[in-house]
């Protein structure tokens, strides 16, 4: 790999995890799959307005495009090609804050003011539910339906809600097993063995802060496990179960026998991805980014390391957690039809491929895979391929935030050994349910 596609790979990545919320932005059998609350019961937003897919055709004038900072070009090069090949249009870039909090927040002000700052959005793929609900986006069904075969299944989940489709994946990501090549002869075939190995070796280290990368890295121990969050309709917690308790034990016991070092409770991506491009771990938990850093010149473990999609829990299945960025249409849109023909443009088979190849942003598409570009540009294009497949979204309900800071901060609590894996999802159990009684 050059140093050129080297560093671009790792900023553009890098900028797209921290996008997604942590990476963030999913599980082997989709929305309600381990999450829980995937298909809620229809109504909740009923008199939300629909888009209507012919609006498109004709349309002109000026549409803008709400997003985080456009980092890597990718953004300014969609809206060139765009504006060239549909000279009746001018898209008018309005960037946000690069913090998803921050992005989320200056949406919501326009929102709630009824504002039409914004006909385009760049939302995290969990803000789906929140937005929703409060009938902030349009209803894109109508769209979505007429190409739902092109995309990669899990991440329709990201958009899906109240039976509805409410956006359009752009971006997308999941996250990989790295491992030493100069270690580990042959990947173990389950997290159990994974485990064991790493307690003979040199350790395994993830994301086990209090934030939100440890709701995605106990989401996919616990969805592996059989495990859930929320009921079907999303309005009652499922996460003091057998499943999510044989999950949480076992990431306890990691720490407690020597598998992950206690140091990984204070741990967030860059903390965990050095750890191991200093060669001081034998296994990792992170995000695609990752790979080009390890690649770099000055790493330690410079083709020394490959990666991999998430074996399976013992007794269970493969799972993961979405993360990325779907393209949605403000309620308030002053251009709702020129609206929709840019997010058409960018996100056809041409754009994904382009921004695969170019910028380094991993496809919602499934067929950009197979794109020779995209594949030279990603080396390990099959493998994120396969972990999008079986990843899942995280819960998908308007108090994505409360709930995802309930797993967190008990998850954290018990990993230190503040309270019993038993304790800490009864806790989390309560808080949710206190979250959940606010709408």
């Amino acid at each position: 790999m050059s140093r050129r596609i080297a560093y671009l790979l790792g900023l553009v990545l890098a900028v797209a995890m921290l996008a997604a919320g942590c990476g963030d932005d999913n599980g082997g059998d989709g929305g309600g799959g381990g999450g829980g609350g995937g298909t809620q019961e229809e109504g909740t937003t009923e008199g939300a307005k629909v888009i209507d897919p012919a609006s498109m055709e004709n349309a002109s004038g000026t549409v803008k495009y709400c997003t985080g900072q456009d980092t890597t070009g990718e953004r300014k090069d969609s809206i060139e090609r765009f504006e060239k090949a549909n000279p009746n249009i001018k898209i008018q870039l309005v960037e946000f804050p690069a913090s998803a909090d921050e992005q989320r927040n200056q949406f919501i002000q326009r929102q709630e003011a009824r504002s039409d700052d914004c006909d385009v959005f760049g939302a995290d793929v969990v803000w789906t539910a929140e937005f929703a609900q409060q009938k902030w986006l349009y209803d894109l069904t109508p769209y979505v339906e007429s190409r739902k075969d092109e995309f990669i299944p899990s991440t329709l989940e990201t958009v899906h809600y109240d039976g509805k489709y409410w956006g359009v994946p752009k971006d997308t990501n999941a996250g990989f097993l790295y491992y030493r090549t100069d270690q580990v002869d042959s990947l173990p075939e389950t997290w159990q063995a994974v485990y064991e190995d790493a307690k003979a070796k040199d350790g395994i280290v993830y994301q086990g802060a209090s934030y939100e990368g440890l709701t995605v890295n106990f989401l996919e121990m616990a969805y592996a496990a059989g495990g859930s969050v929320l009921n079907e309709d999303g309005t009652k917690p499922t996460i003091n179960s057998p499943e999510n308790l044989r999950a949480l034990e076992f990431m306890v016991n990691g720490i407690k026998e020597g598998a992950a070092p206690k140091s990984v409770v204070t741990m967030m991506e860059e903390e965990s991805q050095r750890a191991f491009v200093a060669g001081r771990a034998t296994y990792l938990r992170n995000w695609p980014y990752v790979y080009a850093i390890g690649q770099a010149e000055n790493s330690k473990i410079r083709n020394k390391f490959e990666v991999a999609p998430y074996p399976p829990f013992e007794g269970g299945k493969t799972a993961g957690i979405l993360g990325g960025l779907n393209l949605v249409i403000s309620a308030y849109a002053s251009n709702p039809g020129g609206a929709l023909k840019f997010i058409d443009f960018a996100t056809n088979e041409e754009s994904m491929n382009r921004a695969a190849s170019q910028f380094a942003l991993p496809p919602a598409l499934a067929s950009s895979y197979e794109d020779p570009e995209v594949q030279k540009a990603l080396p390990f294009a099959s493998e994120l391929k396969q972990a999008v497949e079986q990843a899942a979204p995280r819960p998908v309900t308007p108090v994505y935030s409360q709930v995802s800071q309930a797993i967190y901060e008990n998850v954290n609590a018990a990993l230190a050994g503040q309270v019993s894996p038993e304790e800490a999802l009864k806790n989390a159990e309560r808080d949710m349910q206190q979250a959940l009684e606010t709408f």
